[in-house]
């Protein structure tokens, strides 16, 4: 008998905690720019400029080409 009101009041302390967990909510949402604003920090590749869309996508062109395999390669 004890055994079956122990379990029952731990069942209600579970029931209860899980009502209790506050609201997981975000503060002070900003809006994302364009990837090509990006910022003018320290760690910014040299040639590349803050605002320009075509200077953005020449950069991911140079980076990605240095984890092509097939342009890493030496031909025969």
């Amino acid at each position: 008998m004890k055994r079956l009101l122990m379990l029952g009041m731990l069942a209600a302390c579970g029931v209860l905690a899980a009502c209790g967990e506050k609201p997981q909510t975000a503060t002070a949402r900003k809006a994302d720019g364009p990837p090509s604003a990006g910022n003018t920090g320290t760690h910014t590749a040299p040639g590349w400029k803050a605002g320009d869309a075509t200077s953005w996508e020449a950069q991911l062109k140079v980076r990605s080409q240095g984890q092509n395999e097939y342009s890493r390669a030496s031909a025969p």
